[in-house]
């Protein structure tokens, strides 16, 4: 009996029931480390690509155009710029959780400001050149929905101020 038991050890440790992905699998290929916030912990989940005609079908007008076409909703107009509740704010195109309403604050621009994503891993950066200067674009890492831009002129900790289309966000009462 000890050595079936033993037998099998070396099995598992030697890889042979393929329990996870291999590497170069397009499982993992496709998936990345996510932070979430419900259970405090990482968790690998697969990015999500769709099609624009996909996008559509989804998403309003205003989240299609905020989110897939990098466009800005016009300020004071979104839903949670003035939002106290507490809770989490989540991409409207996948659901990942993104901003903590414990981050939120009143930035005065009209937008919802916070100072901190949930997670780094959660959040992507990319510079943007359009209109005629250089700002840092925020993107949800796991479906490259555009979220707003980033600004060095936030309240510590961080003195980050990440400027968020609310058409860009869900929010879920904790």
């Amino acid at each position: 009996m000890r050595q079936i038991s033993l037998w099998v050890v070396l099995v598992l440790l030697v890889g042979g029931l393929n329990i996870y992905p291999s590497y170069g699998s397009k499982e993992l290929e496709n998936s990345k480390v996510f932070y979430d916030a419900s259970s405090g912990k990482e968790v690998v989940m697969e990015k999500i690509e769709k099609t624009n005609k996909e996008w559509k079908s989804q998403l309003t007008k205003e989240q299609y155009h905020v989110t897939r076409e990098q466009g800005t909703e016009r300020a004071f107009t979104g839903k949670y710029h003035d939002n106290k509740e507490k809770g989490m704010y989540t991409c409207v195109a996948c659901d990942l959780d993104l901003f903590s309403s414990e981050t939120k604050y009143d930035s005065g621009t009209g937008w919802p400001s916070y100072w901190e994503p949930v997670s780094k891993e959660n959040v992507g950066t990319e510079t943007d050149n359009k209109l005629f200067m250089a700002r840092t674009e925020v993107h949800c890492a796991r479906c490259g929905a555009h979220l707003g831009h980033v600004f060095p002129d936030g309240p510590e900790p961080t003195g980050q101020r990440y400027c968020i289309n609310s058409a860009s966000l869900n929010f879920k009462k904790v």
